[in-house]
Formats: structure tokens, sequence, C-alpha cells
């Protein structure tokens, strides 16, 4: 989340009229985050977060905001989005096109412990579960159809080393196959500081502008990468077996995908530094924005090419 576009006062306000949400109170722009324009909303009729869309096509918008509306009507406890006063979720504001979604309780984890991270596996298996009657459908963009001329676009602009840890890793990638690995509707990007807490209690799970269609086992191994890495980008084994263990209580990993673990890790990994890296080296303008360090997925990367990760079976169940 950042903010591109600045929105006025009576800007909002005009806005807010399409709703039936109550006049603004308040409202202030979010930093975190780097790929839309956000801004808190507090109106008479509760708390909320707009969004204006920077980057996503207009027309895979009605994707994700159906689908969370669809898991939040499943019992998820996901950020719904509000329709305006004829029933839509999609509206447009200073030329962008705009949602308005309900602001959840709760904080993101500086540093996830053990019960968040089985509340996390736990949820993303409730979520993995309750899409699989969701009949929208959209193709991973940033998955490895995205890689290579990504990664193009970058080797002109990275040292000897990195280009040929690249060049390396999306040749392994390749060689590795995806076809036996069951498959659905995942979040993508459920990082720790899109999920949010009271105490050791999820309440919220938010920024779905990543879902899609995918492996089921990469929307783990995304999680896993950043919920349970230490500095130098090694998994604590602890913090991992309690995001399997949470996960099990929905949904049991076949055989499959715990051969496939440490490959999904990796491509997880090469997705975020690949990403981080054109945005370092490719930023686009904003009044507001944070760019992400790539030299943390380049540690989680060379860890996982180093020290394989496995599934202790016995581990992920109860």
């Amino acid at each position: 989340m950042s903010v591109y576009t600045r929105v006025e006062r009576g800007e909002l306000e005009r806005f807010l009229r399409r709703y039936a949400v109550g006049a603004l109170v308040d409202y202030q722009g979010i930093t975190a985050g780097i790929e839309n324009t956000n801004y808190f909303v507090t109106t008479e009729g509760g708390a909320w977060v707009l969004t204006l869309f920077e980057t996503v096509s207009e027309d895979e918008l009605p994707f994700f905001l159906n689908l969370m509306n669809h898991l939040a009507q499943r019992g998820l406890p996901t950020a719904a989005p509000q329709p305006d006063r004829e029933g839509r979720f999609l509206q447009h504001l200073n030329e962008r096109p705009a949602a308005l979604v309900k602001r959840l309780p709760g904080r993101s984890p500086r540093t996830p412990n053990a019960a968040q991270c089985r509340a996390m596996g736990e949820v993303m298996a409730h979520m993995h579960i309750a899409a699989a009657d969701y009949d929208g459908y959209r193709e991973n963009s940033r998955g490895p159809a995205w890689w290579r001329p990504t990664a193009e676009q970058l080797y002109p602009v990275l040292d000897a080393d990195d280009a040929r840890l690249l060049a390396d890793e999306l040749e392994y990638q390749r060689a590795a196959s995806r076809e036996r690995l069951p498959r659905g509707v995942i979040h993508g990007d459920l990082f720790h500081d899109n999920a949010l807490f009271e105490g050791d209690s999820l309440t919220g799970v938010i920024d779905f502008y990543y879902a899609c269609n995918d492996v089921l086992l990469y929307d783990l191994a995304v999680a896993v990468n950043d919920w349970c890495s230490d500095e130098q980008g090694h998994v604590d084994p602890a913090l991992q077996a309690a995001v399997f263990r949470g996960y099990a209580t929905h949904r049991q990993l076949e055989q499959t995908e715990m051969r496939s673990w440490n490959t999904m890790l990796r491509a997880a990994a090469l997705r975020f530094w690949l990403s981080r890296l054109y945005d370092q080296h490719f930023p686009r303008p904003g009044e507001m924005t944070h760019t992400k360090n790539p030299d943390i997925f380049r540690r989680i990367l060379l860890s996982r090419i180093e020290q394989p990760c496995e599934i202790d079976g016995a581990a992920v169940r109860d």
C-alpha cells in the first residue's frame, strides 16, 4: 500500500456519497506496501480502507473484489468490499478504479510467533477450501511466465554474481514439474503484514490483489519464507511446523506436495527477489511510496539452495 494519487477532502466527500456509510470524519494516506494508492477512511458509519488501483487492469478487479466477498460470506476474516448504493463493488475516483473495503481490527505482528504462524496456516487452508467453488479464474501475473522477461530487463543492471544466481535459478525452476501439484485459488502474497492479530488471534487477512489460480503449495511457500525466516534467511523449523499443523486442521498435504516443498520455497523466493529488484531499479513516482529491500529474498533463496527444507510428516499432524 502506498499513495501515488492524491485525494483531496472534497473529492473524497463526493465519492463517499455513493455509499451508505455516513459523512466523512477523517482520512489519511497509508505508506506501507508498493502497488496501489491507499487511505484509511473514517466515516460516521465505520472505518474503511479506500484503494485506488494504479497497476491492475480494471477488467481484472472483479476477480479480486468478488473473491473477497465470496470468502467473507464463508466465514473467512477477510476485508469484504462495501457495495455502493446500487450494489456495485467497483467505482472510480480521480481517473482510477477504486474500491472501499471494511477496515478490520488488529495489527500485523512485528515478529510472528508459533501461535500466530499456526493461526495463519489454519486460515490459509480454510481459504483454499472455501475458494474451491469460486467461479472466477485468473492466471498468476507474477508466475513463471513473468519471471523470464523481467529477468531480461534486470540483467543489464545486476552485478555478475546476482545475474548468475538469477539465471541459474530460472533454469532450475524451468526444469521443475508442477503438473501433479493440487491447484486452486491462492492469496499469493500472504506476508505477515497482510495479516492482522489481536494477541494470537487472527482477525483479518488483507490485500488480495495478487490472488490467482495457482499451485496451493506455492501459497504456503510464500508465507513460510516470510513468516518463518530469520535475518540470515534460514527457516525456523518450529515456526514452519506450526504453520503446517494449522494448515492440517482443514487440509492434509499430499505426498507430491511434500516432495516439492523446497522447490516451491525457491520459486516463492525467486518471485519476490525479482519483483523487489525490479522496483528498486525501475521505481514508479509517487507522493508517499515504500520500496522493499530485495536482499532479504536473495538471502532466503540462497538459504533454500544451500540448506534445502523438508516437511516432517509427523510434525504437520497434531
